[in-house]
């Protein structure tokens, strides 16, 4: 665990990975987004990289980087870093303005920047939703996604009787790959019978 947080770069640059949509990014790239030296920044990627973080690869006399999903850590990190930027820390940051919130989650194909249908669920939030609030957060980050997210809301009560009568809607949303950002998973599945 020491390897995971020990510098303010570090933080930085693992939000930045985890984040972004491209696969590749060069070092003055990395600099420029994260805003620090690039000495510092230099410094942070060969240790991740010689914790297996990230791996490296010259194209053109460029060094690129891009973060290991086969990393021992990559879903913890992943669920980290998404509780505390973007739609995922918005949420985190707001849950009291939002209301009574039981269960959040996004789906894992939304968090890593996978394509997704109209029929997909992005976000479920689960609990008593001052649905102005919600609808606000969400549409801040549409803007800069400049794309839509899916999302759905329910009660607690509405949520539980359709996972009692296994509504197919809500089994597909809650046993999908997800990152819970707020309440517990093994609670929320308790209630399904496999």
């Amino acid at each position: 665990m020491e390897e995971l947080f020990v510098s303010r770069v570090r933080v930085k640059l693992l939000a930045l990975f985890l984040t972004t949509q491209e696969d590749l990014l060069h070092v003055r790239e990395i600099v420029r987004r994260v805003d620090e030296e690039i000495n510092a920044v230099r410094r942070e990627l060969q240790r991740m990289e010689k914790f297996g973080m990230v791996s490296s690869e010259w194209r053109a006399n460029r060094r690129l980087y891009h973060f290991r999903k086969d990393y021992v850590f990559y879903r913890e990190l992943l669920g980290l870093v998404i509780k505390d930027s973007g739609l995922g820390g918005a949420i985190v940051k707001n849950k009291a303005k939002i209301g009574r919130i039981k269960y959040a989650m996004m789906a894992m194909r939304f968090v890593t920047n996978k394509e997704s249908s109209t029929e997909d669920v992005d976000l479920l939030v689960v609990g008593q939703i001052v649905l102005p609030e919600l609808q606000s957060i969400v549409s801040d980050e549409q803007a800069k996604r400049e794309a839509e997210i899916n999302y759905s809301f329910m009660d607690e009560a509405e949520f539980n009787f359709r996972v009692k009568r296994r509504d197919p809607f809500i089994l597909k949303v809650i046993t999908q790959p997800k990152i819970m950002i707020l309440g517990d998973e093994e609670e929320m599945l308790s209630g399904m019978k496999f």
